[in-house]
C-alpha cells in the first residue's frame, strides 16, 4: 500500500463512528504505552474539535435528597445517613437567577438534576417551565430527573430540553454491585427514549467505585453501542462520601482515570468527553492531563448537585495556565443551520465511503 493509501486510511480511522468496538479491541487501547494512548487520542480529538476549546457546563441541584434509589455512591439517597438535608423543588425564580449567574460566568450550558426515581406529573409541568425559561436565558438546557417514559421524553422535548443526562453507571457485569433498585435495561430504555423524543444524550459513568479494568472497557462498549453516540460523555472519579457504603473503598491510580479519557475519546471521537466529578480532589496536573487526553468538557462552578467542584475562579486561572478557553456554542440552531449541518455531515459520509473504496482499490 502506498504512503498516500495508508494516509487514507488514517484520516478515515479518525473520523469513524463505530459501534462495534470488541472488548479485547478497548482493552488494547488501554494497555497501550502511556504516551501512545495519548497520542492517538490527540489526534483524534484534533481531527474533530478545537484541542484549545473546553465546554462549559454549570450543574444545579433543583430537588435534592430523599431519593427512593440505593446508589452507593450517592449522598441523596433515602437509603443512606449521610447528613444531607431534604430540600423541595426549587421555585421556577431561583432557578432562572441561577442560570443567568451561571451565564455570567462563562457557561454555555445549564444541568438541573432532581433526586427522583422518575418525576410526577405535576413535578414535570414546573420542570418544562424551567427548561422553557432558561432557554429564553440564551443557555442550553440539559436535565437529570431519574428514569423517564416516551410520554414523558416527549413533553420535556417539546418544552426545548436540549440533552438529557441518565449515566450507565459502570459495566452491566458490576452494576448490581452498586445499585438494586433500578436494572441496567431501565438505563438503556431511558436512553432510548430520550433519543426517540428527538433530544440529544448525555451519558458516561463513575470510576474508582472498586470496579476492574474490565468493568471500565465494559462500560465504554456499551457507551459506543448507542447509535449514534452520546453527544455528551461524562466521566467522573467516584467522589466518596461519609454514611455511603463506598466511602471507604480503595482510590483509583489517576493514570488508570486518564487512560478512560483517552479510550472514551477515541471510540467516541464525535462526543464531548466531560471531565465531571472528583475534579475538587484533582491536582493541576491531573487535570491538564484530562485535557490532554481529549477532555473537552467541565462543570463550572462551586458544586456538583451536592459535592465540592473548583470554584470558578480556580478554573478561570487554571484554563488561563493551560492557554484553555471556552467553547463558543450556539444556544439555539435555526432551521436553516439544522439544515446545512445535516448537509455537511452528509457529505462528509459520502466522501468517508470514497475513502474506503479508494482503500479497497489499493490493495487489489
Amino acid at each position: 500500500m502506498t504512503v498516500q493509501h495508508e494516509q487514507l486510511l488514517h484520516e478515515q480511522l479518525l473520523h469513524e463512528q463505530r459501534h462495534d468496538w470488541t472488548l479485547e479491541e478497548i482493552n488494547a487501547l488501554f494497555a497501550l504505552p502511556f504516551n501512545d494512548l495519548l497520542f492517538q487520542a490527540q489526534q483524534v480529538h484534533r481531527a474533530h474539535f478545537d484541542a484549545n476549546a473546553v465546554q462549559v457546563s454549570t450543574l444545579l441541584s433543583i430537588k435534592t435528597g430523599a431519593c427512593p434509589e440505593d446508589c452507593k455512591y450517592c449522598p441523596q439517597s433515602g437509603h443512606y445517613n449521610t447528613q444531607l438535608e431534604k430540600e423541595k423543588l426549587l421555585e421556577i425564580e431561583k432557578v432562572v437567577e441561577q442560570a443567568k449567574a451561571a451565564k455570567e460566568a462563562g457557561a454555555s450550558r445549564f444541568c438541573m438534576g432532581a433526586a427522583w426515581r422518575s418525576p410526577r406529573d405535576k413535578d414535570l409541568l414546573l420542570v418544562e417551565e424551567m427548561v422553557r425559561q432558561v432557554k429564553a436565558v440564551g443557555l442550553e438546557t440539559c436535565m437529570t430527573l431519574g428514569m423517564v417514559d416516551g410520554e414523558q421524553a416527549s413533553r420535556l422535548a417539546t418544552a426545548g430540553l436540549d440533552y438529557y443526562n441518565h449515566n450507565l453507571d459502570t459495566s452491566p457485569e458490576f452494576y448490581g454491585e452498586i445499585i438494586t433498585t433500578r436494572t441496567y435495561s431501565d438505563r438503556l430504555e431511558t436512553l432510548s427514549n430520550v433519543r426517540d423524543a428527538g433530544m440529544k444524550v448525555c451519558s458516561g459513568g463513575i470510576l474508582g467505585m472498586g470496579e476492574d479494568a474490565k468493568d471500565r472497557s465494559a462500560l465504554l462498549q456499551q457507551l459506543a453501542k448507542l447509535s449514534p453516540h452520546p453527544e455528551s460523555v461524562p466521566i467522573n472519579m467516584l467522589v466518596k462520601v461519609p454514611g455511603t457504603p463506598l466511602e471507604n473503598v480503595e482510590d483509583l491510580d489517576p493514570v488508570e482515570f486518564i487512560r478512560a479519557i483517552a479510550v472514551a475519546r477515541i471510540m467516541m471521537p464525535q462526543s464531548h468527553v466531560r471531565l465531571s466529578a472528583g475534579r475538587e480532589q484533582m491536582n493541576e496536573s491531573t487535570q491538564a492531563l484530562a485535557f490532554l487526553a481529549g477532555a473537552n468538557s467541565i462543570f463550572y462552578g462551586d458544586k456538583l448537585l451536592t459535592t465540592g467542584n473548583p470554584q470558578v475562579d480556580r478554573d478561570r486561572a487554571l484554563f488561563a495556565k493551560l492557554g484553555l478557553h471556552p467553547e463558543k456554542r450556539e444556544t439555539c440552531e435555526s432551521e436553516d443551520i439544522q439544515a446545512a449541518r445535516l448537509a455537511q455531515q452528509a457529505q462528509q459520509q459520502v466522501h468517508a465511503e470514497r475513502v474506503a473504496e479508494l482503500a479497497v482499490d489499493a490493495s487489489v
